[in-house]
């Protein structure tokens, strides 16, 4: 290889790397751009939020919007509903998601394929397919407007289970017979010898679970009616109401304002937990994404 082919080469590297960078810094100054604003515009006076939305002085921040919004909004109860939604249902998708990936992985039994099938079917229909039927079957356990029926459906779903049976799926089946050779039984071999292999993946679904039951808002808004069962994100979709109605004379200027505010400490749980462990769920979906 001639000198000028090699130079030819290393230049068009260059250029290619610096053209990815370029456009994963352009993706994500358009994804936070959304984000800066809102927070920015959290902390300015109803009506610049109006009459001039891209401009920001510091002179002009506030935090009137979160100091009114705290005051008549019972916000601290959205919080605490959905904390125990989402320390619930997350438990039971914890222990039970990866006891049921070991079995579709790691054990033959009559009717595995077609049991699996059926689990893999129910990713594709859509949520509102399913909303009609859960509905009713609460409403007959009498359990509308109320904390298990927020907690219980969904709490196993299909990605779930299909995630951990990739990850187990990659674990050798030696490691697996040595386990047994020391006298491990089923749920200690899965204990014992499955945990600490799949942890990564573990974490990765533990984060996932985490934002899907925090963002959720299609079932609690049908099967929590009653202000005392409503999640955040069912509070922040009626807050605009609570405030014109709790608030006299409040206009629009105020109450996307204070939207807004609500908006900015809705997102901080789900910002401190990816940050956290934006680690682990990049490498628990680097091993459900291969198998060997």
């Amino acid at each position: 290889m001639s000198e000028s082919t090699r130079y030819r080469g290393q230049v068009q590297h260059r250029l290619g790397v610096v053209g990815r960078y370029t456009l994963l810094v352009a993706m994500a100054v358009l994804s936070l751009a959304p984000l800066v604003w809102m927070l920015l515009s959290a902390f300015k006076p109803g009506a610049e939020i109006i009459t001039d939305p891209f401009r920001f002085r510091v002179t002009t921040m506030t935090l009137d919007n979160f100091r009114t919004m705290l005051e008549t909004v019972p916000l601290e109860l959205g919080f605490r509903n959905t904390a125990i939604v989402v320390l619930a249902k997350g438990m039971l998708t914890m222990v039970f998601c990866p006891l049921a990936g070991f079995a579709f992985a790691k054990y033959e039994f009559p009717g595995k394929r077609l049991l699996f099938g059926t689990v893999l079917i129910t990713l594709m229909l859509p949520t509102l397919v399913l909303l009609v039927p859960l509905l009713l079957e609460m409403s007959e356990l009498g359990w509308v407007n109320s904390f298990p029926a927020l907690i219980l459906p969904g709490a196993v779903d299909a990605f779930g289970v299909f995630w951990m049976r990739q990850i187990v799926a990659a674990i050798p089946n030696e490691l697996l017979d040595a386990g047994r050779v020391d006298g491990c039984g089923d749920l200690r071999l899965f204990y014992n010898v499955v945990l600490p292999v799949i942890r990564p993946g573990l974490a990765a679904l533990a984060v996932l679970t985490f934002i899907n039951i925090y963002n959720d808002f299609v079932w609690p808004v049908v099967v929590a009616t009653d202000p005392e069962y409503q999640t955040l994100q069912v509070m922040l979709s009626t807050l605009s109401q609570r405030i014109t109605t709790n608030q006299l004379g409040a206009d629009w200027a105020s109450v996307w304002g204070q939207l807004l505010a609500a908006s900015t400490v809705a997102a901080i749980p789900v910002f401190v937990i990816f940050v956290l462990l934006q680690r682990h769920l990049i490498k628990g979906v680097m091993a459900g994404s291969l198998k060997g």
